[in-house]
């Protein structure tokens, strides 16, 4: 919940900075998908050495993948959900996603 509310507040920073909604809700995905997945993936690694003690194993491995859905909903889902109830428009052709946006240089992981 706390990396949903985090994303969303980014994406209204750059859509106050003057930003096009589009490219504010794939701007902020971009930057904030490194911290996100860092967080979670420290998190599944800790609950590692619990995941295979046979008392607490079942129970660290629904948290496991209950950190892996969350992780998945809140860097595809809620930038979705955010277009969708705000009314952005589609970009028809552009077929760019973050990552290819960050690998083609116009968008630095710092922005």
């Amino acid at each position: 919940m706390r990396n949903s509310v985090i994303l969303v507040d980014q994406i209204q920073r750059d859509l106050r900075d003057g930003r096009a909604p589009a490219d504010a809700i794939v701007a902020a995905t971009a930057r904030r998908a490194r911290p996100i997945l860092l967080t979670a993936a420290a998190a599944i690694c800790a609950l590692v050495p619990l995941a295979l003690s046979v008392f607490w194993g079942p129970m660290a491995i629904a948290i496991m993948g209950g950190l892996v859905v969350a992780t998945a909903l809140t860097l595809c889902f809620v930038p979705a959900l955010y277009a969708a109830w705000t009314g952005v428009p589609r970009r028809v052709g552009t077929g760019r996603t973050a990552v290819a946006v960050l690998a083609a240089g116009q968008l630095q992981p710092g922005d």
